[in-house]
């Protein structure tokens, strides 16, 4: 069992909760020292260790609890005031029970860096997941220029076999190589970029670009499965602010699974409609299908890990939708189409203006 990435930095979230830190301890000292034997007020550093919990990286915990130890001993070596033995009793008390804070403390740091690291692998699995489920999608769409780039090298060869050779021909067909190489590799790209697990990176970006790339990369499927697919795209929408290939992650999941739910019922029922809208400062996408719909009462339960209706699914690629879309400042919902079928839709927040320069 490999042990979980932690940051080498002591402090998670620094500012006013470690200058209260310091404060507490340097308080918690001088009471100790000025206070007898008798009176435990070391044993309250580990309400310290507590409350930091959530503060401190792993580092810093185990640096904090070395530090609550190292003023336990310091002020009962510096106190001069009740009984002796009492004060070593209290001070071996406070040691332990800093000790066993402080260890609690980072197990649970520990439990909590696995757990952000078996997120990150389920994203992982639901980003492979989602490509699984759109791989004749990409293949159809990188055939085109692959394609492409092949008719335009045997006209090329052609025009260069003649006698004399046509080169502004053979330039021409050059070009047209130059360009369907750009095309594939541009989706190759969206590909890759769809499939790596890289840190979320919030930036502004064109909302509707985002949406006509997934679109795009499915619409083969589309086509396959007979489905009459609609995008009614608001225009003049304002710069979205969140992660732009997450977010792109989260519409393929929804857009793949409305085509699974579609693909169920009659072709005349086969419609999906993909909507964006600005809805005050949040920026929606809203994918309705019309599927066999949900069943009643589940519009939250869908988004719960390992939840799911389907028998082959893994109950996951919702739920880290939401936790993709909820990091990014946004929100997931589901609901019922009035038309039959389901409405999945997420929100995003709108890019704040630049002001003037």
């Amino acid at each position: 069992m490999t042990t979980p990435f932690l940051p080498p930095q002591l402090w998670r979230r620094p500012g006013l909760h470690v200058m209260a830190m310091l404060l507490a301890l340097v308080l918690l000292f001088l009471i100790d020292t000025a206070t007898r034997y008798e009176v435990a007020v070391s044993v309250f550093y580990t309400v310290v260790i507590v409350a930091m919990a959530h503060v401190l990286a792993l580092r810093g915990l185990m640096v904090l609890t070395g530090s609550c130890i190292a003023l336990t001993w310091l002020s009962f070596f510096i106190t001069r005031y009740g009984d002796l033995r009492a004060g070593q009793i209290n001070m071996l008390i406070s040691t332990v029970a800093i000790l066993i804070t402080g260890y609690l403390a980072c197990r649970a740091e520990l439990a909590r860096a696995a757990a952000h690291e078996a997120q990150a692998r389920l994203l992982r699995i639901s980003r492979i997941h989602s490509l699984e489920g759109l791989a004749t999608s990409i293949a159809h769409e990188l055939n085109q220029p692959l394609a492409a780039i092949v008719t335009s090298g045997h006209a090329c060869q052609r025009w260069m076999e003649q006698d004399p050779p046509n080169l502004d021909k053979a330039r021409q067909a050059l070009l047209r190589i130059l360009g369907d190489a750009d095309r594939a590799s541009a989706i190759i790209g969206r590909v890759r970029k769809l499939s790596k697990g890289e840190p979320a990176s919030p930036r502004p970006f064109v909302f509707n670009a985002a949406v006509r790339e997934v679109l795009a990369l499915s619409q083969a499927e589309i086509q396959r499965l007979d489905i009459a697919m609609r995008a009614d795209l608001a225009a003049g929408l304002p710069l979205a602010l969140a992660d732009p290939v997450q977010v792109q992650q989260v519409i393929a999941n929804l857009v793949l699974n409305a085509m699974e739910a579609t693909a169920l019922v009659d072709i005349a029922r086969r419609t999906i409609l993909v909507e964006s809208l600005q809805l005050q400062d949040k920026l929606v996408f809203r994918v309705s299908d019309g599927g066999p719909g949900l069943p009643a009462g589940a519009q939250e339960q869908v988004f719960e890990p390992f939840w799911t209706t389907k028998h082959e699914g893994i109950g996951v690629g919702l739920s880290i939708s939401r936790s993709i879309v909820e990091s990014n400042g946004g929100h997931i919902w589901a609901e019922p189409h009035v038309q039959g079928g389901a409405v999945f839709a997420f929100s995003v927040p709108v890019a704040p203006q630049e002001g003037p320069a």
